[in-house]
């Protein structure tokens, strides 16, 4: 077993309650886009809802313009 070189970077309490923040967003968002995924629903409508439910809270998808990624959310459909 090959041992690893860990760099481990220690957060500050502001860093941690600004993650903190991000995640229940997160959280907060996901919980709606399950209450609105129904047949008939596209993702574009979910992608949508996702970025009105970010931008509402102050905050900024994270996925939109990354690497010239035009969406709020990554979703796909499955079959």
């Amino acid at each position: 077993m090959r041992e690893r070189d860990w760099d481990i970077e220690y957060k500050t309490p502001e860093q941690v309650a600004k993650m903190r923040t991000a995640g229940l967003l997160v959280a907060a968002t996901l919980d709606k886009l399950r209450d609105a995924v129904a047949p008939g629903v596209s993702t574009a409508d979910l992608d949508a809802i996702a970025e009105q439910n970010i931008r509402a809270a102050g905050g900024i998808p994270s996925f939109q313009g990354y690497q010239g990624y035009p969406a709020s959310i990554c979703s796909s459909v499955n079959n």
